[in-house]
């Protein structure tokens, strides 16, 4: 049973424990007035306000000054960007500038009194004391790492001096944020590697190169070689133009057959090589190729160096035009075809003789058949009659013949005149049209006339121009009972007269043999009768009419042949 206490032992208990409580608050405000005074004393230090520092140690309190310290020496290392911290022997942190507090983001307070190495990297430990005791004869410095709150490192450029203060020598060291300086540096190797690989590459890519311009440089000169070869040993004129026209290369041929040198053909040189009443034609030609870019063709004579005789040439030449389609170069030949030109006149020189020859009996014949047909309708038996009605077709035809070929021989012989008048255009349109709707009953023939105009030529050469494209447009389209017929004015001067039908079209290869002598399109699928030259005949009479003739095609969908004459008032 505990014993109960007197009321007088519990009044001295309650005292005691007032005087105990009383000791406490006193002892409280003891502590709080030391850290305040702790606190004060640590930014003066800081702030540059007093000149020493009192420790109490292991031996009694010691007093720490700076021997050379002062106010503004203090500040200016308050001051700066750089940390700085003042180190005993013991390596105890005397003094911290508030650069070093903020570089570890730490309070200043807890820096202060602790050991430097407790704020360095853990692997840079052993390093750190190198350098502190080395530092006490000589300066050093180096690079070590800081820890900070956060425990990351920061890598820092140190240097270390010592010190002699009153109290015995101490250790200063400034600190340089070295992370932008590493990442700096680290962004620069990533470079310098990146550079280094891209060398690496070039190099490479430069040996590739040029082992790759080796190879085409032998390429080209084996290229080269072989075209200079074949240009030298083929039995044709070879030569190449430059974009102005001027020849500036021939083949062996050239020099072989005019007895010339390069120096004195070179350019325009070659025009003393021409035949004078073929030159202007040529001059005129080729410069109207090197302005539009066409291809080069052209009949003309070339003077024999030898013995002064002139022989026909087949000059054609093409241009080879860059990406952007401007014209580098013309590559030309010039074919000898004076035998073939002989051995065509030949065939003319007969072919008139005997189209004269033909002439005068089929003429004969035609009468007689009129002659027979004239009889009175009961003599004759009716298988007669139309025996008689087909010879009539057949001699009309082989008359048609004649006439072409006669007219072939004039426009070779240079005698295909013919008088000139005022013509309607229109006019000749809707008369060719009206007469062969009549020859062709189930054809359509729509017309397309823009406007009347007028013309200065031959009524009936041009009529057989047009009757021959209309003819042409029906026989070539099997599949069609349709063409057009029109006309377009030009702000030229001219008037483009035009038939399309919708037929079996051209290929590119027709279209620039259409308007030889003697050429037929041969279609397995569809035949047709004639000697082909129809387009030859209408061509050269649109050409003494001042125009020019073509042919728009795209094979299987039809065709659209044209003339263009000029009008007049």
């Amino acid at each position: 049973m505990k014993e109960e206490l007197s009321y007088q032992e519990l009044q001295e208990k309650y005292q005691q424990m007032v005087l105990a409580h009383q000791e406490v608050v006193d002892h409280l405000a003891e502590t709080r007035e030391q850290l305040n005074e702790s606190t004060e004393i640590l930014e003066a230090i800081r702030t540059g306000q007093v000149d020493a520092i009192m420790l109490d140690g292991e031996n009694g309190s010691q007093v720490f000054t700076l021997k050379t310290a002062d106010q503004t020496y203090r500040k200016f290392i308050e001051k700066m960007n750089e940390g700085a911290v003042t180190v005993g022997k013991d390596g105890i942190i005397l003094y911290s500038n508030s650069s070093f507090a903020t570089l570890l983001n730490t309070p200043l307070e807890t820096i202060i009194g602790s050991s430097f190495i407790n704020f360095l990297a853990e692997g840079d430990q052993d390093l750190y004391q190198d350098f502190f005791y080395s530092a006490w004869d000589t300066d050093v410095k180096g690079e070590l790492s800081l820890l900070n709150a956060n425990a990351r490192e920061i890598p820092c450029s140190l240097s270390f001096t010592s010190l002699k203060l009153d109290e015995g020598l101490c250790m200063s060291i400034i600190f340089t944020d070295l992370s932008e300086h590493k990442r700096y540096q680290r962004l620069l190797t990533e470079q310098n590697q990146r550079l280094i690989a891209t060398k690496n590459l070039v190099e490479q890519l430069n040996s590739d190169l040029e082992d790759t311009v080796r190879h085409r440089t032998r390429e080209l000169f084996l290229s080269r070689e072989h075209f200079k070869f074949l240009g030298d040993n083929i039995p044709v004129i070879a030569w190449t133009a430059l974009p102005d026209g001027k020849i500036n290369y021939y083949n062996k041929t050239w020099y072989k057959y005019t007895g010339l040198d390069l120096d004195s053909t070179r350019g325009w040189g070659w025009e003393q090589v021409v035949h004078p009443d073929d030159l202007s034609t040529c001059l005129n030609v080729w410069r109207s190729c090197l302005a539009t870019g066409k291809p080069y063709s052209l009949e003309l004579r070339y003077r024999d160096g030898e013995n002064g005789d002139y022989r026909w040439y087949l000059s054609k030449a093409l241009p080879y035009k860059n990406e952007k389609g401007e014209i580098e170069l013309w590559f030309g030949t010039s074919t000898d075809i004076d035998d073939q030109k002989i051995a065509l006149e030949r065939k003319d020189e007969f072919i008139g003789i005997a189209s004269h020859e033909l002439k005068t009996p089929l003429t004969s014949l035609k009468g007689y058949l009129q002659l027979i047909e004239s009889f009175e309708s009961e003599d004759l038996h009716p298988t007669v009659k139309l025996f008689i009605s087909r010879a009539n077709n057949n001699l009309s035809k082989l008359q048609n013949l004649v006439e072409d070929l006669l007219n072939v021989s004039k426009i070779n012989a240079g005698k295909f005149n013919f008088e000139i008048s005022k013509i309607s255009v229109t006019d000749l349109i809707n008369q060719c049209v009206e007469n062969l709707e009549l020859v062709f009953p189930n054809l359509i023939i729509e017309k397309r006339i823009e406007e009347t105009c007028f013309t200065e030529g031959n009524t009936q050469q041009l009529e057989q121009v047009l009757i021959n494209l209309i003819n042409n447009a029906e026989k070539y389209s099997p599949g069609s009972n349709k063409i057009v017929v029109g006309t377009q004015k030009s702000e030229t001067g001219m008037v483009k007269v035009y038939v399309t039908d919708f037929g079996l079209g051209l290929s590119e290869d027709q279209k620039n043999l259409i308007f030889d002598r003697f050429y037929r399109i041969h279609n397995l699928k569809h035949f047709t009768s004639g000697l082909g030259m129809g387009l030859y005949i209408s061509s050269n009479i649109i050409n003494r009419h001042h125009g020019h003739m073509g042919v728009d095609s795209t094979l299987g969908e039809g065709s659209t042949f044209w003339f263009e004459i000029p009008v007049c008032e």
